[in-house]
């Protein structure tokens, strides 16, 4: 987790993202290739890193350890005021705390999963200033989900979304789908099938990250080159730019956004 240049996040707001990989130093060549990342150590030692672009932090990276028998992927963190209150709002609510709350560098931070299976991780403590939707920070965070609105009721119970306390994060229901703002921007999307409808058997719920990218072809292109995997270009949602979803060569999946691709 990020520990330079701290500052104190909107509660229940995400406030990092980091890939476990199998091979920290082949997913640096990858993502370096593919996104423009650069790297530099991490405070919490060898085997972490903290991907630059333009020199501001955008996501960590860590190597798994050989007996720790997990996918590969991407993980959004939550800011808490309180790790142990969080795992215990978790854990009542039928969902999984897998690992921790454990100290970790200048904070405290834990990995669930929510009731329909898809990870999360949360953070006590200060964050680098950091946020979803600007900057160089992840364009948005996405939960696929089978039932946004259940998933919605979770995560609000969870993180205090939408209630009274000042500071924190607000919801509105689009659609068919959940946004989340934190007082001044969106910074997560909760989407499933339509709210009224019966949740939708065929989605796998997980945690999306979409990165922004100034040429999603070019991106895509550097992915298969770089053993990767990549979808073919399609609309974003709001139809002003182009996406693709990239795998890379150990399965961490994830998405690049950009403008649309030139007629």
């Amino acid at each position: 987790m990020p520990s330079p240049r701290p500052t104190t996040p909107v509660p229940g707001a995400p406030c990092w993202v980091s890939l476990m990989t199998s091979d920290l130093r082949s997913a640096q060549r990858f993502y370096g290739a593919v996104l423009g990342w650069r790297f530099r150590p991490a405070s919490l030692g060898e085997e972490f890193a903290v991907a630059l672009h333009d020199g501001e932090p955008v996501a960590g990276m860590g190597a798994l350890a050989p007996d720790f028998q997990v996918p590969v992927a991407w993980t959004a963190y939550f800011a808490v005021a309180d790790a142990d209150d969080t795992a215990g709002r978790i854990r009542e609510r039928g969902a999984t705390v897998a690992v921790g709350p454990l100290k970790l560098g200048p904070g405290r931070a834990a990995l669930a999963a929510d009731r329909d299976g898809a990870t999360f991780g949360f953070w006590e403590g200060q964050t680098l200033s950091w946020s979803v939707g600007t900057g160089h920070a992840p364009a948005i965070l996405e939960l696929r989900t089978r039932d946004a609105f259940a998933a919605a009721i979770f995560y609000a119970e969870v993180f205090d979304w939408a209630s009274e306390k000042p500071g924190g994060c607000q919801v509105t229901y689009e659609h068919d789908q959940v946004i989340v703002h934190d007082g001044t921007h969106v910074v997560a999307a909760l989407r499933g099938g339509a709210v009224e409808a019966a949740p939708d058997p065929r989605v796998r719920p997980q945690w999306h990250v979409h990165f922004r990218v100034p040429d999603v072809a070019a991106a895509s292109e550097a992915a298969v080159a770089g053993g990767g995997t990549a979808t073919p270009l399609t609309p974003t949602r709001d139809g002003n730019g182009s996406r693709a979803m990239v795998r890379d060569p150990d399965g961490g999946l994830f998405t690049v956004t950009g403008p649309a691709a030139p007629a």
